[in-house]
């Protein structure tokens, strides 16, 4: 029998994790390198306890929808703590509800589909 996952946030009593990749872009200064923001953005998923991935355009985090999006308004506010006078913020958000769905099932996913068909993922 299918589980009912009709109602965000639950499977079967269990949190339904959700996927968000975000990119916090701080605007406004002549700083090139942007890698201390990048420090202070990743501390707020530290101090959440969220697991995350950095990748080299923005950061993919798994949890529960409404903590992820309490979180990317975190990470957007970085910027004005950090003194920039704007700041733009890019996530896309992906949330299953009729199955967990996390960071490692969607790239295994591929792989597995790709190894049929005999392509490969470049890794660097």
């Amino acid at each position: 029998m299918a589980k009912d996952c009709s109602q965000r946030g639950v499977i079967g009593g269990d949190e339904v994790a959700a996927i968000m990749e975000i990119s916090v872009m701080p605007m406004g200064k002549d700083e090139a390198s942007l890698g201390d923001v990048v420090v202070e953005v990743l501390k707020v998923a530290e101090r959440e306890g969220l697991n995350y991935e950095v990748n080299p355009m923005g950061t993919t985090l798994e949890g529960d929808v409404d903590m992820l999006l309490r979180v990317a308004r975190e990470m957007h506010e970085v910027c004005f703590s950090m003194g920039y006078p704007r700041a733009q913020t890019v996530i896309h958000i992906d949330e299953r509800r009729d199955k967990e769905l996390t960071m490692k099932y969607k790239v295994e996913s591929v792989k597995a589909k790709l190894a049929e068909r005999a392509l490969h993922i470049r890794e660097n």
